[in-house]
């Protein structure tokens, strides 16, 4: 039980300006996806998406905000949720294996992105009525790609800021 004491110092408050960023970020992504999913009459928009946007706009920084990880963890666990539904059938069980699988390749990969992990829920939940493999291309593909166009412009604002790290998984040379 000592471990979970805790003890560790909190991380330091956002300037004003990272703050304007995530509003703006949260605010744009979400504004951007759901006017595209109205004009376009397909869906641009999943619940996940929210929590991208925390990620992006919030901790730009962090390898789970990086292009790769935000498109490539999303295709990644969207494609292990069809496929198992498909495949397996639409049981509890084969619902959080897919959530497990999804997160082992995440890792594997080395495109872990959190709220792709929610994927494979909103793929079972929706059923195999709703979900076809069309679903990898709208919304999870041109939405997360949106995302990180957007995520492109907010974060590079000012001068001092260089977003993204990496794209493929390659540093940035100084």
């Amino acid at each position: 039980m000592s471990k979970l004491r805790g003890g560790g110092v909190l991380p330091p408050k956002p300037d004003f300006i990272q703050l304007i960023k995530g509003l703006l970020g949260g605010f744009l992504g979400i504004l951007v996806l759901s006017y595209l999913s109205q004009t376009t009459e397909y869906p641009w928009l999943m619940a996940p998406f929210g929590a991208t946007c925390v990620i992006l706009f919030a901790v730009p920084a962090s390898p789970l905000a990086q292009p790769r990880n935000v498109i490539g963890g999303h295709l990644l666990a969207t494609a292990v949720g069809i496929i198992t539904l498909y495949t397996l059938g639409n049981a509890l069980i084969v619902m959080s294996l897919s959530v497990g699988i999804a997160i082992m390749l995440m890792q594997l990969l080395r495109v872990v992105h959190p709220p792709a992990g929610a994927n494979p829920l909103v793929i079972f939940l929706a059923g195999q009525e709703a979900v076809g493999f069309d679903f990898l291309f709208t919304p999870v593909l041109m939405g997360s790609v949106a995302l990180v166009v957007i995520a492109s412009f907010i974060n590079n604002m000012g001068k001092e800021n260089r977003w993204p790290i990496y794209w493929y998984g390659f540093t940035r040379r100084k």
